[in-house]
């Protein structure tokens, strides 16, 4: 019954067309407790949404790439609090943004201290977005530096907007750590994630380049003007100078959900062990003190709306995740882990009723109100079902 009802959840945002289409799981730690898939994979009359069918995760990356530079940390190779390795002058002898001057040249400074894996783990090392912070935009555009989505290194060698540690801010940190596994494994991070995480754990339909087979099962991402929804074609398939650990992930749901298991089991899942216990329970644990994370203010509303989950709690961040630190407004409990991708994929994992969650859609602002609204009703169905037993 309860399980009904959370299809009913799904299929009427649909049904008034909020959204597309979607695909959501959960899983408790015994295994599934609910799948569903509503809607097409494009407007009008496109193929319907499956259960394989396949999304860009964006953001939901970070995670996987946090996880990959955390076994590497196991294994001796990096360390979270030394000076991460001098893999380029950007990490190695980083600037910090000052000012512009009246002519709008930017004026720079050297960082105050080392950047720390620590640091780009938790957000905390200074970089930032462009959509998200109006000095690196202007910077961004008077730099002549290529775009993060053209996937040369060169767009990663910018500015800190503040010292390493002085406060949260979203960024292109991950990249960097997607960056410093390759170095130290000597692997490109696509083959490393491949080994190391996705084929002990089954994860065969994740990647950084779908095949054919996956292609013809991806959905599209919509772009919302008011109440209309336009499909946009798909972003075209390359072979980029790094893959950016910070948002580059193709994936489903199950594959998803298997990862977040993985975590609920203590780093272990189909046999296979990707993270040692107490790796797992660092990761969990907030690591930015009373830092505050999780606000961001667009500069490119096209792109995504201002964002702020829990604007009446206080948040954290661990070592791969945001972390509420009081019950969600929609019932995940305290110290639940989550986070989210640019096209309105989310996912949470409550370490108390010892369940993980994903809902996954392609819409275009991140933070789409009606796609928030069916992920917050979709976590209260969740939580209520598995409280009612």
């Amino acid at each position: 019954m309860m399980t009904t009802q959370i299809d009913e959840v799904l299929s009427g945002a649909v049904e008034r067309g909020e959204i597309p289409g979607v695909v959501a799981m959960a899983v408790d730690e015994g295994g599934l407790i609910y799948e569903g898939a509503f809607g097409q994979r494009a407007l009008p009359g496109g193929a319907p949404m499956t259960m394989d069918t396949v999304f860009r995760i964006a953001s939901m990356t970070k995670a996987i790439t946090s996880v990959a530079a955390l076994q590497l940390v196991e294994q001796g190779k990096l360390t979270l609090d030394g000076p991460v390795p001098a893999i380029d002058p950007a990490l190695a002898k980083p600037q910090v943004l000052v000012l512009f001057d009246r002519s709008g040249r930017p004026l720079l400074r050297p960082a105050r201290r080392a950047i720390t894996l620590r640091h780009l783990l938790t957000h905390t090392a200074g970089f930032s977005y462009e959509m998200w912070n109006r000095n690196m935009l202007q910077y961004n555009g008077i730099s002549k530096l290529p775009p993060m989505s053209s996937g040369r290194r060169a767009a990663m060698r910018v500015p800190l907007m503040f010292d390493p540690g002085d406060r949260w801010e979203y960024g292109i940190n991950i990249d960097w750590v997607g960056r410093l596994v390759e170095e130290v494994s000597g692997e490109r991070l696509d083959i490393y994630m491949r080994d190391h995480i996705f084929a002990p754990l089954g994860m065969k339909d994740t990647g950084f380049q779908p095949t054919e087979a996956q292609r013809a099962r991806q959905a599209q991402i919509h772009d919302r003007d008011g109440n209309a929804l336009t499909p946009q074609p798909f972003e075209e398939v390359t072979t980029p100078e790094f893959f950016a650990g910070g948002g580059g992930l193709y994936s489903t749901a199950a594959d998803y959900i298997t990862f977040l298991q993985m975590l609920l089991h203590g780093g272990t899942e189909n046999g296979a062990t990707i993270l040692g216990p107490a790796m797992v329970k660092t990761l969990g644990e907030n690591q930015i003190g009373r830092l505050h994370a999780g606000i961001m203010k667009t500069t490119t509303p096209a792109r995504t709306l201002d964002v702020n989950f829990f604007p009446d709690i206080p948040v954290g961040w661990g070592l791969a995740t945001l972390i509420n630190e009081m019950r969600g407004p929609n019932g995940r409990s305290m110290g639940s882990l989550s986070w989210a991708g640019l096209f309105n994929t989310y996912y949470w994992l409550d370490p108390v009723r010892r369940i993980a969650a994903v809902i996954l859609m392609q819409i275009l602002p991140f933070v789409d109100k009606p796609a928030v609204a069916v992920y917050g009703a979709y976590e209260k169905a969740i939580c209520e079902m598995v409280d009612a037993g």
